[in-house]
């Protein structure tokens, strides 16, 4: 192969055992919820001044809570902060882990595709028979409606 930018081999177990952790945080973080991009553009958005403002706003609150009505919930909102420092540091992971299984999955694919079109050449220039039969049928497939590129693109099957 041309090109390997990922080599990864995992047995039965590791996926028994990453699948089994993927559950277990399911499981613990069911409250999280999902938000439509709708319900996403309508909501105020809390950036790191507004954060200053809104902990500063909680601190003060917190000293006078008689000037609150009924209902205002102190409760809730103290909760809220607890719940996202909390929750920051596990989404930062999460979020490193999430972006290294796209680029992981990214990776693994153009490698597959590579070999795939490295494979569809030597077999084009073997010649005949079956197997280049039925890569020239898929090849077809796939590359219908394209025309040869300009300066002969390694993407390009023909």
């Amino acid at each position: 192969m041309s090109q390997n930018l990922v080599s990864l081999e995992l047995s039965d177990e590791q996926l028994e055992a990453v699948r089994g952790a993927l559950g277990v945080l399911e499981t613990h973080l069911d409250g999280l919820i999902s938000l439509s991009v709708d319900e996403r553009s309508e909501l105020r958005k809390m950036g790191p001044k507004s954060e200053m403002f809104a902990r500063k706003a909680h601190d003060v609150l917190s000293l006078s809570p008689e000037i609150l009505p009924g209902t205002f919930s102190l409760r809730e909102f103290s909760a809220d902060i607890k719940a996202l420092d909390q929750l920051r540091p596990v989404f930062a992971r999460l979020a490193v882990l999430a972006r290294r299984s796209e680029d992981t999955e990214m990776a693994l694919g153009s490698d597959i595709y590579r070999a795939a079109l490295d494979g569809y050449r030597f077999a084009k220039a073997a010649g005949k028979g079956g197997v280049l039969d039925e890569l020239s049928a898929q090849a077809a497939v796939r590359f219908a409606g394209q025309g040869r590129r300009k300066g002969g693109g390694d993407d390009t099957a023909k």
